[in-house]
């Protein structure tokens, strides 16, 4: 299947049905017999300049100019963080399936003086810090969003 195809299948999928998580979408679209991974998704849900709303993914109103806003940092550490690990000036946080992405850009999107960058895996966010001091005042900045 081409690109543009899958991307029609996908819009057609989150306007016609609520589509909660990229496993959700990637299971619609098999049933439709598209074949996409999570990487695929992740890359045609950016450029398609879908956002996740409670509702599920939808089609940015905003025509697509500017990134999506995302939910308050706070809310998704609340929601998706499961554990903070500080390692020297490195923090992992582990998060639940698929969520680790929108944390991280969240997490960036707060320009904390501690943190120099982020990478966001699946699961999987890992934080570089300024030194040890800096990771151990994140740590404890991004625990006190658990409660």
């Amino acid at each position: 299947m081409t690109k543009p195809a899958r991307q029609e299948a996908i819009l057609s999928l989150v306007t016609q049905q609520r589509v909660a998580s990229q496993w959700e979408l990637q299971r619609a679209l098999r049933h439709r017999g598209v074949d996409a991974g999570q990487a695929t998704l992740s890359r045609d849900i950016h450029e398609l300049g879908l956002v996740k709303t409670d509702n599920g993914y939808a089609v940015r109103q905003n025509g697509g100019s500017s990134d999506p806003a995302l939910p308050s940092v706070s809310r998704l550490v609340r929601e998706f963080v499961t554990n903070i690990q500080a390692a020297q000036n490195l923090l992992v946080l582990k998060t639940s399936v698929g969520s680790a992405q929108p944390v991280a850009a969240a997490l960036d999107a707060q320009k904390w003086p501690e943190q120099i960058g982020s990478i966001g895996g699946d699961d999987t966010i890992l934080i570089i810090c300024v030194d040890t001091k800096s990771a151990n005042s994140l740590a404890k900045k991004i625990r006190g969003m658990l409660n």
